[in-house]
């Protein structure tokens, strides 16, 4: 492995950013769908019967779900003209597994679109580390200035964290079939975590990683450079 870790140039002069509070709401919008739709399915089903004919309430928050993203994405293009990576890698998962949840009238892809994302981020991060490399800033469609130790204990903590969320949508998902048996309940017992839980450890990991980043940062965030 190489001694200098190689990060992410700046963004192009130029480029135009987008705000924070757009960013988020592009972020979280198609989980928001995701789970109206799966809570409101047989509803949905009555005031629109095409989408009826996609099966249950799961397969019609899937089909929303993918449009929803598809949204997301071109308001992001729209905007910057830029895909970051994070979103646009999601949202071919969503297309492609929700697709063959469609076609195949088949669960099982969507309930596996998350471990297949995190899967996916955990092995170009940890493999990108054992070239010398960091990749991620592009993965975050972030410029950080961070010295090497930083970076490789940020990336290697991100790495972990991935390969931690691909495990706990397994598990999430099989206790729940296991426990109320596939179904309906079980369904939404998938779907609430998948919206409500894990974005909120993303938040409270990332949270734990500034001491990280204020300790090893080449531009100090809001002060002194913390030596400790």
């Amino acid at each position: 492995m190489t001694d200098r870790i190689i990060e992410r140039e700046p963004n192009k002069p130029g480029r135009k950013e987008m705000s924070p509070l757009l960013k988020f709401a592009l972020e979280l919008g198609p989980l928001l769908v995701f789970f109206f739709a799966n809570s409101r399915g047989d509803q949905l089903a009555d005031a629109f019967p095409v989408l009826g004919q996609l099966g249950g309430p799961l397969f019609i928050a899937t089909a929303l779900f993918m449009a929803a993203m598809v949204v997301a994405l071109a308001v992001s293009w729209s905007v910057t003209r830029t895909l970051p990576i994070m979103p646009l890698v999601s949202g071919l998962v969503v297309l492609v597994f929700g697709g063959l949840t469609l076609w195949l009238k088949d669960e099982t892809f969507i309930k596996l679109k998350p471990t297949i994302v995190n899967a996916l981020f955990a092995g170009v991060l940890l493999g990108g580390l054992l070239f010398g490399k960091s990749f991620l800033g592009y993965v975050f469609d972030q410029a950080f200035k961070l010295d090497d130790e930083g970076w490789r204990k940020l990336t290697f903590r991100w790495g972990l964290f991935f390969v931690f969320l691909a495990i706990v949508n397994i598990v999430v998902w099989q206790a729940a079939d296991a426990y109320y048996g596939p179904g309906k309940i079980a369904d939404d017992v998938w779907v609430d975590f998948k919206v409500w839980a894990t974005m909120p450890i993303t938040i409270v990991f990332m949270l734990f990683q500034f001491p990280l980043i204020k300790r090893h940062s080449l531009e100090p965030l809001g002060g002194q450079k913390d030596k400790s």
